[in-house]
């Protein structure tokens, strides 16, 4: 009599079954993964706002003229243009800086996520402040 060689469906259920309890569980996972590197690229440039801001008190000293705005190329503006500013994932009007004081160096940049299918889903904010703290939105 001859030998049959091959798997049995029931072998070849379970497998199917691993295979779809692992994808279940690795999908959300590496949706984590896209959304932190998609937010690489707006805390990059959100750090350079602050190094902009930091050689922007270093010239105008303690008792300088505060910048009007971030974006702008006026003597009381960082002289980014809205080029400089616009990624991928992020344009310049998702940036934007609050309690900025030159007499303490004290600032705070937030950037928030855009309402294009690109941007990053979670988390939908992340500000960055002036001793380098950064904190996700809620």
């Amino acid at each position: 009599m001859r030998k049959m060689k091959g798997f049995t469906l029931v072998e070849l259920m379970v497998v199917i079954l691993i295979v779809s309890i692992l994808a279940a569980v690795a999908i959300p996972i590496l949706r984590g993964r896209i959304d932190a590197a998609k937010w690489s690229e707006g805390k990059a440039m959100m750090g350079t706002i602050a190094t902009a801001i930091r050689a922007y008190h270093a010239e105008k000293g303690p008792t300088g003229d505060e910048p009007a705005s971030i974006i702008g190329s006026g003597d009381t503006d960082l002289g980014f243009t809205e080029a400089d500013l616009t990624g991928t994932y992020f344009t310049y009007s998702d940036f934007s800086m609050s309690d900025l004081a030159m007499s303490t160096l004290t600032f705070t940049i937030t950037c928030t996520a855009g309402g294009d299918d690109d941007a990053p889903e979670y988390p939908p904010s992340w500000t960055l402040d002036q001793a380098g703290v950064w904190t996700a939105g809620s």
